[in-house]
């Protein structure tokens, strides 16, 4: 799904038609995937013992959370009564979404961050940290639009975050109109790769904020070229991944400096740039 109506941050244009056997209504998976795939509908056709459709069970993504619920299910109704102006539906509900959030527009593809932080150990230590990353990311012009965090006592290998709190991000970046993810804690290049492909998002974290600030800042020819170094090695085993998050390296936080138009998503030419890079620091 990560072509269709990709960037747009609001619905992705699918509606999930599927049936459940003995007439059994939406579940917690069909709701996950809702959320996490910004479909337009998820929709379960009841199929009763006999083979024939009961009932028609339907649900859609809510414009404003209500009481920590991200999505609304309808009362089922009979298959043969249902009636349901799809294309109508759904445009007043994308209209619904922008009218909750006056600072979703269609266009506004870079520069709004949702933050987020995982922790293990102090609670104060960690709410510092997470306001020391909300100043780095607006001194770079980027809008901070929330905080989400989570205590966990394991971080999730994959993920970084629960799968509770995963949903919970896809569903804020749709409400607020975020383009980027920052986590406070550094990625490996599978949960840069994992969480991109959840969210379809770009996805940052602390180092990669601090390298961009860094590479603004160099002035010097040595610096410039030091920089440039220092982000193509980070970034080099991210380009192994091919995911999400490097496919949107079109501009923006994360990617600026003097290497920004040599960040190539293809692995060889980075390590050839990052050469070039080592013999123009040597002489």
């Amino acid at each position: 799904l990560s072509r269709t109506r990709s960037g747009l941050r609001l619905l992705r244009g699918v509606r999930l038609v599927h049936t459940h056997l003995n007439n059994q209504p939406l579940t917690q998976d069909d709701l996950t995937d809702l959320a996490l795939l910004r479909l337009d509908l998820i929709v379960a056709l009841g199929v009763g013992k006999d083979g024939s459709l009961r009932d028609v069970y339907m649900a859609h993504i809510l414009s404003n959370p209500i009481q920590g619920r991200t999505t609304v299910e309808f009362p089922p109704c009979a298959f043969h009564s249902f009636q349901l102006d799809c294309q109508q539906f759904i445009q007043s509900l994308e209209q619904e979404i922008v009218r909750s959030n006056p600072g979703l527009r269609e266009g506004v593809r870079e520069g709004r961050a949702l933050l987020v932080s995982v922790s293990t150990g102090n609670a104060a230590s960690e709410e510092g940290r997470l306001q020391e990353l909300q100043e780095l990311v607006r001194a770079q012009n980027v809008e901070v639009l929330g905080c989400i965090t989570q205590r966990l006592g394991v971080i999730h290998p994959k993920f970084v975050v629960g799968s509770g709190k995963m949903k919970e991000l896809a569903i804020r970046a749709l409400q607020s109109g975020a383009d980027t993810l920052i986590f406070d804690q550094d990625l490996t290049p599978a949960q840069v790769r994992g969480i991109s492909e959840i969210t379809d998002m770009r996805v940052l974290d602390r180092s990669q904020v601090i390298l961009d600030i860094f590479a603004q800042r160099a002035h010097s020819s040595i610096g410039k070229i030091q920089v440039e170094l220092a982000q193509l090695r980070y970034l080099l085993p991210r380009l192994a991944q091919s995911s999400t998050a490097l496919s949107r390296l079109a501009g923006g936080i994360g990617t600026r400096g003097p290497g920004e138009t040599k960040l190539e998503t293809d692995r060889r030419r980075a390590r050839e740039r990052i050469q070039r890079l080592e013999r123009d620091l040597e002489s």
